[in-house]
């Protein structure tokens, strides 16, 4: 099951994909002091009484990070995860790469939500599976979540599909047939290339990865807009 928080000034789905029992992971975090919504998703995860295991980001673009602090502060043991390319995106010296995309969208005064960021954890690899991507931490150990989570874990499979950005990934669950695409694929649409190491020719190649390898009944979540449609009605 996931479910979607919108948060932040561009309304991301926010998505919070359970595990096993109250554990669940949280896929870019968006709510921030400035769209007066960072404590939205926190708020959910505390009445729901959900457990954060990892903390995971579909790309580094400002949109998709302004709750990390947050969620980083209010569960300090669960993980940050992001592509190795994406990876300047966040971590103390975030500010750099961030202004450059701020500048070009005018949205400069979003910066401070966006600078001296936590730095990741571990890197997101394509074909790996979450719990491979988790077991790459060293000197932690996550068998107290039991094998139950460690199996749901193991079924999400990273994919890098770069183009909206040079570290973007998708995540596929094989055996419940869904995508989570970031800002790679929208409903009857795709992310744009035109901030910073965005590419089109790159997000093409990206896009014909995904559907020619995935079922046309894949359920797709995507970073923004409609959630829960089926691959097959891009085609």
């Amino acid at each position: 099951m996931i479910d979607v928080v919108p948060a932040g000034p561009f309304r991301v789905n926010t998505l919070v994909v359970h595990l096993e029992g109250p554990f669940v992971f949280i896929v870019d975090p968006a709510g921030s002091d400035f769209s007066r919504d960072n404590y939205k998703l926190s708020q959910f995860l505390e009445q729901q009484n959900l457990k954060v295991v990892l903390v995971l980001l579909t790309h580094g673009h400002f949109d998709h990070i302004g709750g990390l602090k947050k969620i980083a502060a209010d569960f300090p043991e669960a993980p940050v995860l992001i592509h190795e390319k994406d990876s300047d995106f966040i971590g103390p010296d975030s500010k750099i790469l961030q202004e450059r995309s701020l500048k070009l969208m005018g949205f400069e005064e979003f910066l401070p939500y966006v600078s001296d960021l936590p730095a990741p954890d571990a890197f997101l690899s394509d074909g790996k599976s979450l719990w491979d991507c988790l077991a790459s931490i060293k000197g932690k150990s996550f068998s107290s979540y039991g094998p139950g989570v460690k199996k749901a874990l193991s079924l999400w499979q990273v994919m890098s599909t770069p183009g909206h950005s040079p570290g973007s990934v998708c995540l596929y669950n094989k055996e419940e047939r869904t995508l989570i695409s970031g800002d790679t694929v929208f409903y009857q649409s795709y992310g744009r290339t035109d901030l910073p190491g965005g590419d089109e020719s790159t997000i093409i190649k990206s896009l014909k990865k995904i559907y020619h390898n995935l079922p046309k009944e894949t359920l797709v979540y995507p970073g923004h807009d409609y959630c829960g449609f089926m691959l097959q009605d891009n085609l």
